[in-house]
């Protein structure tokens, strides 16, 4: 898996499902095929897929974006419906976007099977770089629409982007991003959040921010999910009056939107902590959970988990890497669904840490009861000996305590990059599992992996991903198997 920087506005449409397995086993993945793109599509930008949404076994939306014959970028979108999924069509980009908009879809989530939407950023007329939402209705999409950004939003070199949409039901949907607000002496970064109650879609507001902040607190929103229609939670991080950077959480409560928290850090966090959150994760119940990264006060990169109830943030808990770690292990998640809760106390994330001998690896940790435990180093399939720089655990699903599955990406013996899939049964994490790539493809490249996993069910899984077709060229791969 390549790694992603988060202002990347460049998407791919790729798509996996998990083959049925017996209860307590682990899943049986069939060999990938490729994905059907547009006519005339030349593939996909550097293999990359942040969108994955489900709303039921069978039914699903990917989006991305691919290059079609003319070299521009196009938004792309594909449905799996009741099991089968359908060729992947071009979003229709807002009324002022330029000839060459540079569409691109970054998140999507389902409210009812059919009923989905997606967000991302486009090019104007004028060269600036907006927001829009497309909406699915009866499994037809709509076409994308600019958002009316904030009252303080700057007119000329507006640099907006929608990161992260959660649907609790249809027509109840909460959106995150940023936009590029008046500043003196120049512009500043800022947060958006956007809801849509009852099938309307109200103003978007800038984000309160805690305390006093930096001239330009960058702001940034990674993502947002929901417990129930208008109860969300968003995070991120922003820059203080010290120029210190601070995990950000952000409620909503009723379709309200709460002022910005700062994140409570662990007790070894150093002064200036440079600290961040990528992934949150919430359960019907109304318990959120999130994870991120943050420097000690050695200067080491570690990782940390966090957790709500009541509306209420906890302080932060450090993760501990597994036997063999470096000393700065350089903890890191990619941010796409590195954590995924069956209950409110029960939680597993991965990521990718450091050895002692410098090597990169995948990890696992989970919450058992409330408590997390160390993490454990994924296992690798036979003949490879690291993850690499591009590799690691990257998203991840658990639909019981005790069960999960993920993937992500690895080095194999002869250096090249290529996918995996894991299971976690009866509480254990067993052996990653090879994805057999399209048309016996040799590589997944730096820039292909894993990106998306959900499940359904033990038994049903629904998973994102890219691999080379050849030295330049990505492709999207598809298993589906109900």
């Amino acid at each position: 898996m390549k790694f992603i920087p988060r202002a990347a506005v460049i998407a791919a449409a790729l798509l996996v499902a998990a083959a049925p397995s017996l209860a307590g086993a682990a899943l049986n993945w069939p060999a990938a095929r490729i994905v059907l793109l547009p006519p005339g599509a030349k593939g996909v930008p550097q293999g990359y897929l942040p969108a994955l949404s489900c709303a039921s076994k069978g039914n699903c939306v990917a989006g991305g974006a691919y290059t079609d014959a003319k070299g521009d970028t196009q938004g792309l979108l594909s449905d799996e419906i009741n099991g089968v999924w359908r060729g992947a069509v071009t979003i229709t980009p807002p009324s002022d976007a330029a000839a060459s908009a540079k569409v691109t879809v970054l998140s999507t989530a389902c409210g009812a099977p059919g009923t989905c939407s997606a967000v991302g950023s486009y090019e104007d007329k004028s060269g600036d770089t907006e927001g829009f939402v497309d909406s699915e209705v009866g499994n037809a999409w709509r076409g994308a629409v600019a958002v009316a950004l904030p009252a303080d939003a700057i007119v000329a070199g507006q640099n907006a982007e929608l990161r992260s949409i959660a649907c609790a039901s249809a027509g109840n949907c909460s959106v995150v991003g940023t936009f590029s607000a008046r500043g003196t002496p120049l512009a500043t970064t800022q947060g958006l959040v956007l809801s849509e109650v009852r099938g309307v879609w109200q103003k978007a507001l800038e984000v309160r921010l805690p305390g006093a902040t930096n001239v330009n607190p960058f702001v940034v929103l990674n993502q947002v999910a929901c417990a129930s229609a208008g109860n969300c939670s968003a995070v991120g991080s922003y820059i203080d009056d010290n120029g210190a950077t601070h995990g950000l959480l952000v409620n909503e409560t009723s379709s309200r939107w709460s002022s910005g928290q700062s994140l409570g850090l662990p007790a070894s966090a150093s002064a200036y902590p440079d600290a961040s959150l990528s992934s949150v994760t919430c359960v019907p119940t109304g318990a959120c959970s999130a994870i991120g990264n943050y420097e000690n006060a050695a200067g080491d990169g570690e990782g940390l988990v966090v957790s709500e109830s009541a509306h209420v943030w906890k302080r932060a808990t450090a993760l501990v890497m597994p036997p063999g770690a470096r000393a700065n292990p350089h903890t890191f998640f990619y941010g796409f669904s590195a954590i995924s809760c069956a209950s409110a106390t029960n939680c597993s994330v991965g990521g990718q840490y450091t050895d002692s001998s410098g090597l990169y690896q995948g990890f696992f940790a989970d919450e058992v009861n409330g408590v997390w435990q160390g993490a454990v180093e994924l296992k690798l399939p036979s003949g490879a000996t690291q993850t690499g720089k591009n590799g690691g655990v990257v998203a991840l699903s658990c639909t019981s305590a005790s069960a999960c599955s993920a993937g992500g990406a690895y080095l194999d013996s002869s250096g090249n990059y290529q996918a995996l899939v894991i299971t976690r049964v009866n509480g254990a994490w067993q052996g990653g599992t090879k994805v057999s790539l399209p048309a016996s493809a040799a590589s997944v490249g730096v820039d292909g992996g894993v990106y998306g996993l959900i499940c359904e069910s033990p038994n049903a899984c629904t998973a994102t991903g890219s691999y080379l077709r050849s030295s330049t060229v990505y492709e999207g791969f598809t298993i589906s198997v109900n």
